[in-house]
């Protein structure tokens, strides 16, 4: 009878290994040598070797009797011979093939997708708020079979492959012995039943395209990229499971005159040198309407004026923003004589223009 290995040695570890360390090891040898997978000569003997290493090693008890007296402490162990096993570490040659035991049970209800579609809206309703019609297609229950997939009057029949259980039992053999395999049943899908009268809208699906239209409500003080949930208003579910919902990105049009910051309102008023030297009383437009805008004296290009609460209501709380006015002095490019008269005798009487001294 030829020499045993020493089964750390077979299972290329250390004797110091962790019980972690002689998992890992024993399942990547069994993937390597396993005869369903391995079908060079000597695999077979070589995977035996390896279960019989590992289920002493994988026992406390068993490792402690093999460090201390060798072979001959595991030959009561061994009686029946390698047939006769009752190995520890079955488990883990199924884990490391078949990806554990599986097992098949009828098919739960499953909800349906959710649907995703863009929105533009101008900026007024971003501010304000407002409803908005969008079409959109998506798969409902069939409107004639209500979703059953029979035709008006049938009903489902038992599944024969199955026995209507929606599982399909299978029994194997192999040099272990008999294992059975449970699977979802691929005639009716895990459902234990079959439609043999089929309704002739959803030709047996108990699904069908449908053309919507969905009215979104939107709040005030929304921006770009917020994103609205309908819910319920996605695909159907299959199985009676409940309807996806439907998710809406806004885009907002840009304005003519206003652009946005945050939930306040920017923007520039032009004046010529005149109003900003001598000051005038102007009326500019806000989202609430015309508004007079008093310009002192002196003003410089690049003033802001802020004018409280007229800016975009805030989404999540009271309040609003403020719509901040930016002074820009438009420097005429065209004159008339006359004009470039009054502009050179004005600027004979200025002289050269002086650094305004910021105040301390």
């Amino acid at each position: 009878m030829p020499t045993k290995r020493d089964y750390y040695e077979v299972l290329g570890i250390t004797r110091n290994s962790t019980d972690e360390g002689i998992k890992k090891a024993f399942r990547k040898l069994a993937f390597k040598y396993h005869p369903d997978h391995n079908h060079d000569d000597g695999a077979t003997e070589k995977f035996k070797e390896i279960n019989e290493a590992y289920e002493v090693l994988s026992d406390p008890d068993k490792r402690a009797a093999y460090d201390r007296f060798g072979h001959g402490g595991t030959e009561g162990f061994f009686g029946q011979g390698f047939e006769g096993f009752n190995f520890g570490g079955f488990g883990d040659i199924f884990d490391a093939f078949f990806g554990g035991a599986t097992t098949a049970t009828r098919q739960a209800p499953q909800r349906g997708a959710d649907l995703h579609y863009g929105v533009t809206i101008t900026f007024e309703e971003a501010a304000f708020g407002g409803e908005k019609e969008l079409n959109i297609s998506r798969t409902e229950n069939c409107s004639l079979c209500q979703g059953t997939g029979c035709k008006s009057g049938s009903q489902p029949s038992r599944c024969p492959n199955c026995n209507g259980t929606g599982q399909v039992r299978r029994v194997q053999q192999s040099i272990f012995g008999r294992f059975t395999n449970t699977t979802t049943c691929s005639q009716c899908h895990g459902q234990g039943r079959i439609i043999t009268e089929p309704c002739p809208q959803c030709r047996g699906t108990g699904k069908e395209k449908r053309q919507r239209s969905i009215l979104i409500k939107i709040p005030p003080g929304v921006d770009n990229d917020t994103q609205i949930r309908l819910s319920g208003e996605g695909e159907a579910g299959t199985r009676g499971g409940s309807p996806g919902n439907l998710y809406t990105t806004l885009s907002v049009k840009p304005h003519q005159l206003f652009t946005r910051d945050g939930y306040d309102i920017l923007y520039e008023l032009p004046i010529n040198f005149a109003q900003a030297a001598l000051g005038a009383e102007l009326v500019i437009p806000t989202l609430y309407g015309e508004v007079k805008l008093d310009i002192p004296a002196g003003c410089q290009s690049g003033r802001i004026f802020r004018l409280k609460n007229k800016g975009i209501l805030h989404l999540h709380r009271s309040g609003r923003g403020d719509q901040i006015v930016r002074l820009l002095i438009v420097t005429p490019d065209k004159l008339t004589e006359r004009q470039r008269q009054l502009f050179q005798e004005l600027a004979n009487s200025l002289g050269l223009a002086k650094r305004v001294k910021k105040e301390s």
